[in-house]
C-alpha cells in the first residue's frame, strides 16, 4: 500500500491531506472556489508533494458536496495518470447503505462512516461540524441516516447578516468568562456558544435514543470538523476527536475499490 492523496471538497473548503496506512502525512486546505487554480489550488499542493518534498503519489480519492467543485476537480484528478477514486453512493465498497434514496446522501457523510469502520467499527455516531453539523449513524448493517442542522459559523454569520447592529463574530473565539453577557459582544458570544453545544447535546440525545429503541447499545462517538473545538471540555470523555476521520475513509476506500479491480488473489 502507498501513499494516497485525499481531498474533501465541502461547501467554504477543500481540506486534503496525503495518507498512508492512516496516517496523515501532510495536509492542508484549499478554498473550494480555488480549488483548480494551478497557482494556488489542488494543483499546485500536488506538484509541492511529489516535486519539492519529494513524496510518492500512488492514488487519489475525493468526494464533494459541491457539485460545480466536482466538474472542475474530477477531469484534473485524471488528468494526473495517477489511479483516481470518486466516493459516491454507488461507488463505497464495504459499507452498507440502508436509506431510501441513497444519492441524497453527502459524500463527505459517506466517507466519515468509512472512517468510522476503520476507527472504531460499528455501531457509531458521527458528529462533523463543518458549515452545517452533521450527525450519521453506522450500524452492523451499515449506513443508516442521520441529522443536518446549522453550523457554528452559520450562527455566528446570520445574527450579523440579518440584524443593522449586531456585529461579526469569529466562531473561534467565543469564550466568555460570564453566564450573563454585560454587553452586546457578550451576549451574542454566550448565544452562540452555549446555543451549539446545547444544540449539539440535544440531537445527540436524540439519536441515542432511537439507536437503543433498535436495541443498538453503547455506539462510539466520534466528532471531525473544524469547529469542534467550540464542545464543552467537560465533552472530552463522551467524545471521541478524530479530526482526520473523512480523509481516513477516502483513504480506506481507495484500497477497497482499488483491491476490488485486481485479479483475483492479487
Amino acid at each position: 500500500m502507498g501513499n494516497v492523496f485525499c481531498v474533501d471538497i465541502g461547501n467554504t473548503s477543500a481540506h486534503h491531506g496525503l495518507l498512508a496506512k492512516g496516517e496523515v502525512l501532510a495536509g492542508g486546505h484549499v478554498p473550494t472556489a480555488r480549488l483548480a487554480d494551478p497557482k494556488s489550488g489542488i494543483p499546485e499542493v500536488l506538484r509541492s508533494l511529489r516535486e519539492d518534498r519529494g513524496f510518492a503519489v500512488d492514488g487519489i480519492s475525493f468526494c464533494s458536496v459541491v457539485p460545480g467543485a466536482t466538474r472542475a476537480f474530477a477531469p484534473l484528478a485524471e488528468s494526473t495518470g495517477i489511479p483516481c477514486h470518486h466516493l459516491r453512493h454507488d461507488a463505497c465498497p464495504g459499507l452498507g447503505i440502508h436509506y431510501p434514496r441513497p444519492e441524497e446522501i453527502g459524500q463527505d457523510r459517506l466517507a466519515n462512516c468509512i472512517g468510522a469502520q476503520e476507527v472504531c467499527g460499528a455501531p457509531a455516531v458521527v458528529l462533523d461540524m463543518g458549515t452545517a453539523t452533521t450527525l450519521d449513524i453506522l450500524t452492523g448493517k451499515g449506513y443508516e441516516g442521520g441529522i443536518i442542522a446549522p453550523g457554528l459559523a452559520i450562527m455566528t454569520r446570520y445574527l450579523h447578516e440579518q440584524t443593522a447592529l449586531l456585529p461579526a463574530l469569529d466562531p473561534a473565539d467565543l469564550l466568555v468568562s460570564t453566564g450573563i453577557g454585560k454587553s452586546t459582544l457578550e451576549a451574542m458570544k454566550l448565544g452562540c456558544a452555549v446555543g451549539f453545544s446545547g444544540m449539539i447535546g440535544a440531537l445527540l440525545d436524540t439519536v441515542l435514543t432511537q439507536l437503543a429503541a433498535w436495541g443498538v447499545a453503547q455506539p462510539s462517538i466520534l466528532a471531525t470538523g473544524g469547529t469542534a473545538g467550540a464542545l464543552p471540555k467537560s465533552w472530552a470523555s463522551r467524545i471521541r476527536w478524530e479530526p482526520h476521520l473523512t480523509l481516513l475513509g477516502l483513504e480506506a476506500v481507495f484500497w477497497r475499490a482499488h483491491r476490488a479491480k485486481l485479479p483475483a488473489g492479487k
